[in-house]
């Protein structure tokens, strides 16, 4: 009989505000340790939080976003528990009435289809400091400047039932996270990282006991981490075992998990309502505002891109992974209008290719959308062939000339001149007339051989097309 996964996703996702979620210091990422701190997130006696309006606008955007319901009225709760980089002894979070509560998230499925996956809430807590344990004679020590950065926890219903169903979950998330602008979601830095609750069932049966992957930054980590999980639980209960519930962590270098606690329930943090803020109360005003003026989102995006430039999913898909890649996808259709199909082709394909290939961003780039249009015209008009294309791009990734520049300054223009041709071909079929008496006897298959011939004797510039069509009129005898 066979197993059932069940995953529910928690992703902390730091947000980027200029100062800290309860005090004015900076959240610049990369600064000394321990000086972007003060009293009150150093968590010194008789210190009083002030809540950060911007970290509220950007979690109640993310809530309407994901099809969420926004809590008017939410609370504040104090979360105790020791850990040596939580100076206060204790995290101001959201426990008993978050910010953002239900919402979905839909997933692309194998079929073509979309899963919608249910989202349990968003709340607003503070970021806890870090904990340095390498490279320092054995000697931990604590670095605070991340202590009081504003998180949005988001808890997800336990709806996935692989790690790759895990892994689209947290990547639309992720997606939607950086389109809106409300965190850079880097997650080498930790500004986006997740706590997977996994168990397995018996298809039909009750959830399984749990555990608790903690603080993956890594997609593929994730993943890995989600499958050595399952058939570690598999293997204990086909063994007469019973699952532990715990929190573990995942060792990428070996590829396994390993315990680190119990797994705590609610009661173990002794919550109760934080003393020093009052209940947070936006109006409904507000929430319309924010609402107003969200951006297009991804999803919206892709829909808009198939319908309107008659876009493949898979394109569409492609060429919104980000806002900066979808601008600059709009930016080249405006430049070159005749033709989005090609436009998406040559930059999905050609451009991010060679970017990838030279470990560039796009917004680095010496190609920009006005440029690429160029070109495209000059391959549009039959200027230039696909291959001379292909070349004068190369040539326009590490220079500032103009492709007629380049295309001028190679010699690559093509040649579309039926006389000039007709006189390529007469002079391929006077030294090959072995062949040429072949394909009227019925071999057209030499007919890739004569084109060959004709191209290079034209050192690539003949139009393809052309070359194409005089040689079946004049290989007919």
């Amino acid at each position: 009989m066979s197993w059932e996964t069940v995953i529910g996703l928690e992703v902390h996702c730091q947000l980027n505000t200029k100062t800290k979620a309860f005090c004015g210091c900076s959240t610049a990422f990369g600064a000394e340790p321990n000086t972007q701190t003060c009293p009150v997130c150093l968590g010194m006696p008789g210190q009083l939080p002030v809540l950060n309006k911007v970290a509220v606008e950007k979690t109640i955007l993310t809530g309407l976003a994901i099809n969420a319901k926004i809590n008017l009225e939410s609370k504040f709760d104090r979360k105790n528990y020791f850990y040596p980089d939580l100076p206060k002894g204790y995290q101001i979070s959201q426990f008993a009435v978050p910010i953002v509560e239900g919402g979905y998230i839909d997933i692309p499925t194998k079929d073509g289809g979309e899963k919608r996956l249910g989202v349990t809430r968003i709340h607003m807590e503070e970021d806890a400091g870090k904990s340095m344990h390498e490279g320092l004679d054995a000697v931990s020590h604590i670095d605070l400047n991340r202590s009081g950065i504003p998180l949005m926890e988001i808890v997800s219903e336990p709806d996935m039932r692989s790690a790759d169903e895990a892994v689209a979950y947290l990547k639309q998330l992720h997606q939607i996270i950086r389109f809106l602008g409300v965190s850079d979601a880097d997650m080498e830095k930790g500004q986006f990282r997740c706590d997977a609750n996994i168990s397995v069932r018996r298809p039909g049966e009750p959830f399984g006991t749990r555990t608790e992957m903690k603080n993956m930054n890594s997609f593929r980590h994730i993943k890995q981490a989600i499958e050595f999980e399952v058939l570690r639980q598999i293997e204990i209960i086909e063994d007469g075992g019973k699952v532990i519930q715990e929190t573990r962590l995942w060792d990428s270098v070996k590829n396994e998990s390993r315990s680190m606690r119990g797994k705590e329930e609610a009661h173990d943090y002794r919550y109760f309502p934080e003393p020093d803020l009052p209940p947070l109360r936006v109006t409904q005003e507000e929430v319309d505002q924010l609402k107003a003026g969200m951006p297009e989102l991804p999803a919206q995006l892709r829909h808009r891109f198939e319908a309107e430039y008659g876009l493949s999913a898979y394109d569409a898909d492609v060429l919104t992974q980000t806002r900066e890649l979808a601008d600059w996808y709009e930016a080249l259709v405006a430049a070159h209008p005749a033709d989005p199909k090609r436009c998406a082709n040559w930059m999905a394909n050609e451009l991010l290719g060679r970017l990838k290939e030279a470990n560039q961003e796009l917004h680095d780039s010496k190609v920009t959308p006005a440029r690429l249009a160029a070109l495209l015209d000059r391959l549009a008009d039959n200027t230039i062939s696909g291959k001379a294309a292909k070349d004068v791009l190369d040539a326009m990734m590490d220079s500032d000339d103009s492709a007629d520049a380049i295309i001028e300054a190679k010699g690559l223009k093509q040649v579309s001149d039926t006389g000039a041709i007709d006189a390529l071909i007469a002079e391929v079929m006077a030294a090959n007339p072995a062949q040429v008496e072949s394909y009227r006897a019925g071999k057209e298959k030499l007919m890739g051989f004569f084109v060959g011939q004709v191209m290079k004797a034209s050192r690539g510039t003949a139009n393809p097309g052309l070359v194409n069509q005089r040689l079946k009129a004049l290989l007919k005898g």
